[in-house]
């Protein structure tokens, strides 16, 4: 998969210890609706570095390998412009290491948007989505499911299976 950075224990995107998979493309599409300046977004110095391609066992034996997380985490840029990779990775994950710790998946779609790409994951075991764009100048909440705060009265997660 090619990615943007791996964070091995992070404990900020989620309610568990979790691993951190950083993806590496985003179209914009949150400031550009908001008629702001990419520099707003809290993403946008990742756009300007480097991806790097590791292969999906490697980040699975690492996520394994590690007693500490309970979670994989998709966020960074726009993980569901990388569906077919991230499909890869969490079919390698369940399929072959039969794993079915939970994955988070952070993406600015509204879920109407990508119905379909949801409807392909909802073939793994727990899975959860946070949809909803960034709308800056909003009031953070708490979200029950993921147990953080997101940052966009519009966000919100979802237990998709």
């Amino acid at each position: 998969m090619i990615i943007k950075t791996i964070v091995d224990e992070d404990f900020i995107n989620y309610k568990q210890p979790s691993m951190y998979i950083g993806t590496a493309y985003c179209n914009g599409k949150c400031c550009r609706e908001a008629g702001i300046p990419m520099s707003v977004c809290q993403n946008d110095e990742w756009r300007k570095t480097a991806t790097v391609e590791m292969a999906n066992d490697d980040i699975v034996k690492r996520y394994l390998s590690n007693d500490i997380t309970s979670a994989i985490c998709f966020a960074g840029l726009e993980p569901f412009e990388q569906l077919f990779e991230m499909f890869d990775l969490i079919f390698a994950l369940r399929n072959n290491y039969h794993c079915n710790d939970t994955v988070v998946i952070y993406t600015g779609y509204n879920k109407d948007e990508i119905a379909q790409e949801v409807e392909t994951l909802k073939r793994f075991p727990n899975i959860i989505i946070k949809f909803g764009r960034f709308v800056p100048n909003q009031s953070k909440h708490f979200d029950e499911v993921l147990g953080v705060n997101l940052a966009s009265d519009n966000q919100y997660a979802e237990v998709i299976s």
